[in-house]
């Protein structure tokens, strides 16, 4: 069994679920999303997770997430700084936001040195998901994957979200759009980021999560794509961001890289708007009540 570590991006602001919403409780002992991500995650061998996060939130992540796992698996924080971005980037001096996630990836790479699995903090990605992830790694430690989600299981009754629509080919990914998805009747549509047109998918299109397998040499690739992100958005500096599924698929175009498919039928919860909560507790808490997880989460992991 190879050496796994689960890197989670946590320094997104919360803007539109209305605050810090990584550490909203939704289990019945304040369980937050993280935890039930970290909690499949060791069940499935990975044997640390490094949090992404703002520096100014440590001591919250330690006093919340960091009390209950530090005794049952390795902890490492990883600070995305929008400070240390402005000089290491040279940015605008009165930017606010994160650069994005394909930075915030690169964060962690003083800690990983195995394959890992990032993912984001405020989304549940379900037991299969981490199975088959582990299962990836421990038959194909040297490749790169990506677990995909029907669309259909990934959408939010109370706004759009953001989801990469995917092409994928002989089980290879080879093109993705980064869209605001929402539903609009009994329709399914799609507007592309960086467009202004609006499409129909089918309800089983395949859709990224970022959750994605890679390994320690990405991260060499992923500083060249910043690197030329940069430049071509010198104009855009004060806003722009730099997508990790963006980046990796202007790898895949160049043939820097291939990334295998592992489609899920597992269903997303997550709290993208405030309206979301009581349906992500109502999931937990019929997921505890069918004995996929323990009522007192960690409590029952500690052997």
């Amino acid at each position: 069994m190879k050496d796994k570590t689960l890197v989670i991006m946590a320094a997104g602001l919360g803007s539109r679920f209305g605050g810090l919403k990584q550490v909203e409780p939704v289990g019945p002992n304040k369980e937050f999303l993280i935890d039930y991500s970290i909690y499949d995650a060791k069940k499935c061998g990975f044997n640390k997770v490094v949090f992404i996060i703002k520096s100014e939130n440590l001591q919250l992540f330690r006093e919340t997430v960091g009390k209950r796992i530090e005794a049952q698996i390795e902890v490492r924080y990883a600070f995305q700084d929008i400070q240390e971005a402005i000089k290491e980037y040279n940015l605008p001096i009165n930017r606010q936001k994160p650069l994005g996630t394909t930075q915030a990836i690169l964060c962690a790479k003083d800690f990983v040195k195995e394959p890992f699995v990032v993912i984001n903090a405020d989304d549940f990605y379900g037991r299969k998901a981490f199975v088959d992830a582990a299962n990836f790694i421990d038959r194909n430690p040297n490749d790169l994957g990506a677990v995909l989600y029907l669309i259909k299981n990934t959408l939010s009754d109370n706004g759009a979200v953001k989801r990469g629509i995917c092409k994928i080919e002989n089980g290879l990914l080879i093109d993705a759009v980064e869209c605001s998805v929402y539903k609009k009747e009994d329709k399914i549509i799609a507007n592309p980021l960086h467009q202004s047109y609006e499409i129909e998918v089918l309800e089983n299109q395949a859709a990224s999560m970022n959750m994605f397998v890679l390994n320690e040499g990405i991260f060499d690739l992923l500083e060249e794509r910043m690197q030329i992100f940069i430049k071509n958005n010198k104009n855009n500096l004060d806003i722009c961001e730099a997508l990790i599924i963006e980046d990796l698929f202007a790898m895949i175009k160049s043939g820097q890289i291939k990334i295998k498919t592992l489609i899920t039928d597992s269903v997303w919860y997550g709290m993208t708007y405030k309206q979301d909560k009581p349906l992500v507790k109502e999931a937990i808490a019929n997921l505890i009540n069918e004995g996929v997880y323990p009522k007192n989460l960690w409590n029952m992991t500690k052997n």
